[in-house]
């Protein structure tokens, strides 16, 4: 007797599964239950979904091992391959890793494919064997856009396909170090019934290609396209599943790409690379302080530079403020590069620890460059900005801001302050206005030549009026 299918709805968030479907989810997530069906398993009551223990399924790659005490198992410092591209190693944390997944993703356009198109240029240089699966573009689309970043190696193989059987037939054949899959939404497996990209398909896809690194020590890259709100398409856990993952930021018709990593198991998180896009392709961008100040107007009221982390590197960037008298029955805040909300509240720690009335006045704040920084650490320049821009004054030439500031007006130690002084001294800045907490660690440590620059330390915002000039 035929098997009696069963409808299940899971949700793409958190992958809770019911019976029926709901609008929200117990993970609180909205709209995101989607229907999947699933079969009885065999010889038990237990069910199973379409396409999972399958010929092709993650079963066919299934570790064989038993349980070993800890002091057993052999640790070492995971083999890296080099890219190529220094600022590609830095986001992965020093290269590739064999046996590792590693998610891509960002908006259509932005460069994913270009970048993994010239990584496989520089790793099959070297003798690495690689393969190319696209199920968006035939091989001849890849072979024209790879004349356009140069010439390549027969250790570059191309294969155009979306059925994950004939995939893994391929991987066999071929036997790559590398295997680049464009797009994780666009592969399918056959017993798997539902549409590809759908959540049930690209999980049971993942789960796959994740054994199929972990069992023949292969190198996996998966590109992932993301919806209109930032995210990856298909399920959230995804994310989960992957040993890194990378997004790409930046708007598509600008020239500067930011590679940013999120999630890193070989590695630090949240490291940047910057990259400009040029007619052969993607090239680096070894100084990016140096592409952030650029076009920088100096002794301009509203004008402030700070000095922001990301992953262990420091970054120097302009923050604007516009701060003028509203013609509105309510006042217009507009946050562009960081949090709308920060803003409102550093407007009000203003209003109320230091007198200076915002309650009727327009305020405009953006971060200058396309970066997008959140951290605390950017709170002192913030607020050296809209003082400047609502006094019309500016900051003496040369100096750079850097602090949290919390709701009673302090101004409270941040992390890494000796590398966020030590670039600005590199990048010639004579002033830096800090916390003072992490001013005097860090002429208690004594490892930065601080006749170089002129360190000041503030308690509370308002020691920016004198210290500044506003």
């Amino acid at each position: 007797m035929a098997k009696k299918v069963q409808t299940v709805f899971v949700c793409s968030e958190c992958g809770h599964e019911s019976l029926k479907w709901m609008g929200q989810c117990i993970c609180g997530a909205w709209n995101t239950m989607t229907e999947e069906k699933v079969l009885p398993q065999e010889g038990t009551d237990k069910r199973r979904r379409t396409g999972s223990g399958g010929n092709s399924g993650a079963g066919a790659f299934s570790r064989a091992g038993k349980p070993m005490p800890l002091f057993r198992v052999k640790s070492g410092e995971t083999g890296r391959v080099d890219t190529g591209i220094p600022e590609f190693n830095r986001v992965l944390g020093g290269g590739l890793v064999k046996g590792s997944l590693t998610l891509i993703s960002g908006e259509p356009g932005i460069g994913k494919s270009t970048l993994l198109l010239q990584m496989c240029r520089l790793v099959s240089a070297e003798g690495t064997k690689v393969l190319y699966v696209s199920g968006e573009e035939s091989a001849r689309q890849i072979k024209l856009r790879a004349e356009r970043i140069g010439k390549f190696t027969d250790d570059l193989y191309l294969f155009s396909e979306t059925c994950i059987g004939t995939i893994l037939q391929a991987v066999d054949e071929v036997k790559p170090e590398v295997l680049i899959v464009d797009s994780i939404q666009t592969v399918f497996e056959e017993s798997v019934d539902a549409a590809p990209g759908s959540v049930s398909q690209v999980r049971e896809i993942t789960s796959i290609l994740l054994q199929l690194a972990k069992s023949q020590n292969i190198t996996i890259f998966i590109v992932g396209h993301v919806t209109k709100e930032g995210n990856v398409a298909g399920p959230r856990m995804l994310e989960h599943m992957v040993d890194t993952v990378l997004y790409f930021e930046g708007d598509k018709t600008a020239m500067y790409r930011m590679l940013r990593g999120v999630k890193n198991r070989f590695g630090s998180t949240n490291e940047v690379g910057v990259f400009e896009m040029q007619n052969q392709g993607l090239v680096e961008v070894p100084n990016p302080s140096e592409y952030l100040m650029q076009g920088r107007l100096p002794n301009e009221a509203g004008s402030v530079v700070a000095c922001t982390m990301e992953g262990s590197r420091p970054f120097l960037l302009e923050v604007q403020a516009l701060v003028c008298q509203t013609s509105f029955p309510m006042p217009r805040r507009t946050a562009v590069g960081t949090d709308y909300n920060r803003v409102n509240l550093l407007m009000a720690v203003l209003e109320k620890r230091m007198g200076v009335r915002m309650a009727d006045c327009d305020a405009y704040v953006n971060v200058a460059g396309g970066m997008r920084v959140v951290e605390p650490a950017l709170d002192l320049a913030l607020v050296a900005a809209l003082l400047s821009s609502y006094h019309n004054r500016s900051l003496q030439d040369g100096m750079l801001l850097f602090g949290e500031v919390g709701l009673v007006g302090e101004v409270r130690a941040v992390s890494q302050a000796e590398r966020r002084v030590a670039e600005a001294i590199k990048t010639g800045y004579t002033v830096c206005v800090l916390p003072e907490s992490n001013r005097v660690s860090i002429e208690k440590a004594g490892n930065l030549d601080t006749k170089k620059i002129k360190l000041i330390g503030v308690r509370h915002v308002r020691e920016l009026l004198d210290c500044a000039g506003l």
